[in-house]
């Protein structure tokens, strides 16, 4: 395919799983660019729709894998979410989010009784009969849905493999109560624009890097962003996933990145 040229780019956002990691093991050369990032100057932001950790563990591991990242980098959907909920002014929430994560919602008041909004991330096996017949009643209720993500699924590792994550919950609680889901993760045009605000630049002079051709493509386009495709997790490279999401750039991987980029 052809490829537009990027040379007005002056920011990076950089997805995590399948771009920086694969496994939680680096993949080659992107502590390098991180690096080259900082020595040019070039301000950056790594995303994640990861809702089983707070960024501060993220940090860790992308800092154990030989990242330069710190917490205030990343940016979560969580913190995108209290962010929302905090700002409505209707502070009680039900949460079907792992425990960890609550840390990057200081402020709400999680009720189960009646809450304002219901948020959902990925709980894995807790999301049992009980748990989500509980969540229906609030949404039954006058409870607003709050969804972290609608990721279909994700690649737990060798010994699972490919995995429900939160999207198929929050599209059933969606079906049984008649409701549409707020969503506050990739590829939410929301989610762009917080992290655009952090850097502080125009969405066209930013470029958006991932292995997911829906999240990461479709959503920093749909954001004005520019957007480049790597190869390294989601990603298969057959041309069908590009039917309807095209990117500026198609690289095998972020080392494949050439900097300064404008």
């Amino acid at each position: 395919m052809s490829m537009k040229p990027i040379e007005t780019i002056r920011g990076l956002l950089l997805d995590i799983d399948g771009t920086l990691l694969v496994n939680d093991e680096p993949v080659p050369g992107g502590a390098g660019l991180i690096s080259s990032l900082r020595e040019a100057r070039i301000p950056f932001r790594v995303t994640t729709n990861t809702t089983r950790r707070p960024r501060a563990a993220t940090a860790v591991v992308l800092q154990r894998a030989g990242f330069d990242i710190t917490a205030e980098e990343i940016l979560a959907p969580a913190i995108l979410a209290g962010l929302r909920i905090l700002r409505s002014g209707r502070t009680r929430a039900g949460l079907l989010v792992p425990p960890e994560v609550r840390a990057d919602l200081s402020g709400i008041v999680e009720d189960e009784s009646h809450p304002d909004w219901l948020v959902v991330g990925d709980i894995g096996k807790g999301f049992t009969w009980e748990r989500l017949n509980a969540a229906f009643r609030w949404l039954l209720d006058g409870a607003s849905l709050l969804a972290l993500h609608k990721n279909r699924y994700w690649h737990s590792g060798a010994e699972e493999g490919l995995v429900l994550d939160a999207g198929a919950f929050v599209a059933a609680l969606e079906y049984s109560a008649g409701v549409t889901a707020e969503v506050v993760g990739k590829p939410s045009v929301a989610f762009f624009e917080l992290a655009l605000a952090e850097l502080g630049l125009p969405a066209p002079q930013v470029l958006v890097v991932g292995d997911d051709v829906e999240t990461d493509i479709a959503g920093g386009a749909a954001a004005g962003c520019r957007t480049a495709l790597v190869r390294t997790g989601r990603f298969t490279g057959d041309p069908g996933e590009l039917s309807t999401h095209r990117p500026d750039l198609i690289v095998d991987s972020v080392s494949d990145l050439v900097l300064p980029l404008g």
